[in-house]
């Protein structure tokens, strides 16, 4: 079943000390574009979260929000940062010799600055990916695409049944097209033969009436293009019965109904045909909006 391109999906993680929040959302675009925002010390598993989500999904933005907090539940008590508490002090003096400043600074002044205290576990130097954090990330990641996913598929749903009925409403305008067609062609004869019985009391070559019959029926014949319209509402409810990405596929056959529909309208010579052709086209547009939802 077609997925929608909108959806939302969250989870939540707790692991170190800490509680990490999973948020993501997808809109519509015509490609796959995944916007990763996360803290910077988890750079080095960007590549391999970037990857989980292309896996599960092919088209539409994606952004994804990982954010952490203290878990003061589970936290130990924060430790003096000493090097940064160092490096407070020894700015201060520098300030105090080079501009004359009062270089006092008091425990709770130098405590009150940032960094200078810190949890335990930040103190030791982290020298790359660690697989514990990397498995608690993608399981959380995981947990919020599938959420995602989930959402999708039951927009699309909804988007398939709504497709589904416009283009029953497609094929009766266009049963509608194949039972008028003829009779544009008839009323042609009908009308130009009153006018030149009209103009010319009955007397005229019905050789040369019937050529021009003929060219007019040539001219106006629109049963190429509704064999191909109906070969288009076909494989449209056979893509949207697919469980594959199909929105570039709709995108591609409704520029293609389009165009049939547009050459009918040009060569229709008849007030029915053109206000069904009129109704199919605001019926297609309607269709490409939906369809343009659907990943």
């Amino acid at each position: 079943m077609s997925h929608s391109m909108t959806g939302y999906g969250s989870a939540v993680r707790s692991y170190g000390g800490y509680i990490m929040q999973f948020e993501m959302k997808s809109v519509n675009h015509r490609y796959a574009e995944i916007v990763l925002r996360m803290p910077r010390e988890w750079t080095c598993y960007e590549d391999g979260l970037r990857r989980l989500v292309q896996r599960h999904i092919k088209r539409g933005r994606i952004d994804v929000f990982i954010s952490k907090e203290r878990d003061e539940s589970s936290a130990l008590p924060l430790v003096l940062n000493r090097p940064v508490a160092e490096s407070y002090l020894r700015a201060a003096e520098e300030l105090g010799k080079r501009y004359g400043l009062d270089a006092n600074i008091t425990a709770m002044d130098l405590l009150s600055l940032p960094d200078a205290m810190t949890a335990p576990e930040l103190l030791s130097p982290v020298t790359g990916a660690e697989p514990e954090w990397e498995q608690v990330l993608t399981e959380g990641l995981e947990e919020a695409v599938i959420g995602l996913l989930g959402m999708r598929e039951r927009e699309g749903q909804h988007l398939v049944s709504d497709l589904n009925q416009r283009l029953t409403r497609l094929e009766a305008i266009h049963g509608e097209l194949v039972r008028l067609a003829p009779e544009v062609v008839n009323e042609y004869r009908s009308r130009l033969k009153g006018r030149l019985a009209e103009l010319l009391e009955g007397s005229y070559d019905e050789q040369r009436f019937a050529m021009e019959v003929a060219v007019f029926a040539d001219r106006s014949n629109i049963d190429e293009e509704l064999i191909r319209l109906k070969s288009h509402f076909e494989q449209c409810r056979s893509l949207l019965q697919a469980f594959e990405p199909v929105g570039r596929k709709l995108d591609f056959l409704i520029q293609e109904m389009n165009r049939e529909t547009n050459t009918i309208g040009s060569k229709a010579n008849h007030l029915a045909l053109v206000n069904l052709v009129v109704e199919m086209k605001a019926e297609l547009e309607k269709i490409r909006e939906q369809a343009a939802n659907l990943e």
